[in-house]
């Protein structure tokens, strides 16, 4: 018997299951059309989207943000740092979540604790990891200490993680639509990469299409909101609804998908639930951006863990009641268990047929497997026809946050997906059932996270002209004649100073306020002599950079040039710690290696 015919018998149900998903996403798909109607023609004030002037109107209510870490000391005083001093909002307050046997994020949350009074260290009263739900219950009990001490009281608790770059109005808009309801989700987006980074692809593309299309679809359909995991804000009643039914449990501590199982129990508790759509304003959509995994493996360990929690847990969790009342939206979050799996066949069947046809056309010959599927001619076309408008879906919903050069890549980012995906329900499938069979607790699944460098927040930096004229450093018209003059191979700062128009102390407080760094020579009292000598003499002078710090896995740096790529390459030869940048003048540079590279020696010593 030929090849065809086995691939034939192969392809019967693969195309049955290709058309029943399509046909599934298609539902989702006219939903969502209907979703964005009935928001154009809204009257209620949780049904349309706020102006500004509605947005400042609504009273501030008092927020917590949960942060829970294991092993995340070299990002979360970026977090923190970063976070703290961009929200335009008024009443907030950071509590950290971390383990004993964790000291090195102990000390970044206590250092970041000096520098931030908003920002409160909690620690689990025992070692970890344990789950991130069961981090959560703890900083929640940390928070009710802090009303104690403090006579105040939260009216919303938001939970955030160690990578996440929260948008400046993000609690604006929380704010608001907490007048309605108990549970408010903000949009999550994937911060941008190149077309062609596969791993992250994947997550820029199925968040967009996630946010603009499902998440909508379900509002629309009456299903619950399942919580992105961060930027999810929770009220108080929600909160304290949750902790009474569950002794005092308001994460589910055995769950690795805390999140997703906390927006079912709210929706089932009947307490109302908001999704803000997508917006742009000022330039930027209004959403949590992160950097994902960026590489195959790691991508495989973080969504094992979401294929764990959602599929595999939560069906543990819920009876029989729960799975009749909720079927289609359970069925939905769960055929991923067996469509990640037979995805990847699809995609060699499709090959097969490719190469085949081709062949068989250009020897004028018979094409065989058209012969040996002859009566399942309709189902093939009708699955691809859906497969490849739900492409086209997925590639609108990348181009309308990413571009159309990203978008581009969508087809073959999804044939990427279907390996990840595929190797993550396989590898969830066999630690679930190890776990099961030899009853251990399924633990922490952490994904090593990099917090967002500074060129991922371009979009939302200001030009140095702008910045030197709305401090007033000079006026619109001398920048105008700056410009005017300004050689080509000449920086506008520098040209500024040439002109007399600005001295070299405004210049470097313009630049460290435009990158958001700190500006000055050190405290004396803080520079270290052993680490100022880290670093060779000649890299510190070529840079004009002196480091004289290390504290909580840090390793401060004054300097008297913005940090580049270049420059961050040439210093990671000799320190593998973070980099925390301070600004400073070239004549501060001077004082400074005059006084501490002086008549040292040359062999530097590697932290």
């Amino acid at each position: 018997m030929n090849l065809d015919h086995w691939v034939a018998a192969l392809l019967v149900p693969l195309a049955l299951w290709v058309l029943l998903n399509g046909l599934d996403d298609l539902v989702i798909d006219v939903a969502a059309a209907l979703a964005y109607l009935r928001q154009h023609f809204a009257t209620h004030p949780n049904d349309r989207i706020p102006t500004e002037a509605d947005l400042d109107s609504a009273p501030p209510i008092r927020m917590a943000i949960f942060v829970a870490l294991w092993k995340e000391h070299k990002v979360i005083q970026k977090m923190i740092e970063n976070n703290v001093t961009k929200l335009n909002y008024p009443h907030f307050e950071f509590f950290i979540g971390t383990y004993p046997n964790d000291a090195p994020t102990v000390a970044a949350v206590r250092e970041a604790q000096k520098r931030f009074p908003r920002v409160h260290l909690s620690i689990c009263p025992h070692d970890g990891p344990t789950s991130k739900a069961d981090c959560l219950n703890w900083i929640y009990q940390r928070m009710l200490l802090y009303e104690c001490e403090n006579n105040t009281r939260f009216d919303m608790i938001l939970t955030h993680d160690a990578e996440d770059l929260m948008d400046p109005d993000a609690l604006r808009w929380i704010n608001y639509f907490a007048q309605w309801n108990e549970m408010v989700q903000i949009p999550v987006l994937a911060l941008p990469t190149p077309p062609l980074e596969l791993s992250h692809g994947v997550y820029c593309d199925e968040f967009a299409e996630y946010q603009f299309k499902d998440m909508m679809a379900r509002q629309f359909l009456g299903g619950f909101i399942p919580s992105n995991g961060v930027g999810t804000g929770f009220s108080r009643k929600a909160i304290e609804m949750l902790a009474s039914k569950d002794s005092n449990k308001i994460f589910e501590p055995k769950c690795l998908t805390e999140d997703y199982e906390n927006g079912f129990r709210i929706h089932r508790f009947g307490m109302k639930q908001k999704f803000i759509p997508v917006q742009v304003r000022h330039g930027r959509a209004i959403a949590t951006r992160e950097f994902f995994p960026r590489n195959f493996k790691t991508a495989v360990r973080q969504r094992s863990r979401w294929v764990t929690g959602i599929t595999l847990q939560s069906w543990e969790f819920h009876g029989i009641q729960d799975s009749l009342d909720y079927f289609y939206w359970f069925w939905r979050d769960r055929k991923g268990v067996v469509g990640n799996l037979v995805t990847p066949l699809t995609n060699i069947v499709f090959l097969y047929g490719v190469f085949t046809w081709a062949y068989a056309t250009a020897i004028h010959g018979d094409w065989g497997l058209a012969r040996e599927t002859a009566g399942f001619a309709p189902a093939y076309a009708t699955g691809l026809g859906l497969q490849a408008m739900h492409t086209l879906i997925r590639m609108n919903c990348a181009y309308r946050i990413y571009g159309l050069k990203f978008a581009l890549a969508v087809p073959i980012r999804v044939v990427a997906g279907n390996w990840i995906n595929c190797f993550a329900t396989s590898k969830a499938v066999w630690t679930y059932s190890n776990s099961k069979i030899r009853g251990h607790t399924l633990r922490w699944a952490k994904t090593d996270h990099h917090y967002p460098n500074k060129n991922a927040l371009l979009p939302d930096r200001k030009r140095l002209g702008e910045i030197l004229t709305g401090t007033q450093w000079i006026t619109p018209a001398q920048l105008e004649d700056a410009l005017a003059s300004k050689p080509t191979n000449r920086r506008l700062g520098k040209h500024l100073v040439f002109l007399g128009i600005l001295s070299e102390a405004d210049l470097y407080a313009a630049l460290a306020l435009q990158h958001q760094l700190e500006f000055g020579p050190p405290d004396p009292d803080l520079i270290s002599l052993a680490v100022a000598r880290s670093l060779p003499a000649a890299l510190a002078r070529k840079w004009k950079l002196l480091p004289f710090r290390i504290a909580a896995g840090e390793l401060f740096i004054a300097a008297a040039d913005i940090p580049g790529p270049e420059m961050e390459r040439d210093i990671r030869q000799f320190s593998s710690l973070e980099l925390r940048v301070q600004v400073i003048q070239p004549s501060d540079f001077e004082v400074l290696a005059d006084r501490y590279l002086r008549g040292r020696s040359p062999l530097p010593d590697v932290l």
